[in-house]
């Protein structure tokens, strides 16, 4: 019970949905979701943070870049709640505003393009 309770906690913060809901269609990097959010480092990898400890989320390091996507396999409930989420959620107009922001920052390439 305390995996479903971690993955709805998880899932009740605005920008923590907003990244699953991007993350549904595609692996990203931090750097990405800065740009599509308009928001800091710091405060887009807390909420990474929290999603890769709730068991959601998975990460792996992409030169000075951490990318993140979709844990491979979840488990039965969180993988249902997430294709509902995917069916009922994604024609909400912020969503679709995100995933078109999502689709010009790859055309982009920001992760090339920063300097650290």
């Amino acid at each position: 019970m305390e995996q479903i309770t971690q993955m709805f906690r998880a899932l009740s913060e605005e920008m923590r949905l907003r990244i699953i809901m991007l993350l549904i269609h595609d692996e990203l990097c931090v750097c990405d979701l800065m740009n599509i959010f308009g928001e800091p480092q710091s405060k887009v990898s807390r909420h990474l943070a929290y999603l890769k400890h709730s068991g959601l989320v998975s990460s792996k390091r992409v030169g000075k870049w951490m990318h993140y996507a979709l844990k491979e396999p979840l488990d039965t409930i969180s993988q249902a709640q997430l294709n509902f989420m995917k069916e009922q959620l994604a024609h909400q107009p912020l969503f679709e505003e995100d995933l078109k922001r999502m689709e010009e920052a790859k055309k982009q390439k920001i992760c090339e393009n920063i300097n650290l």
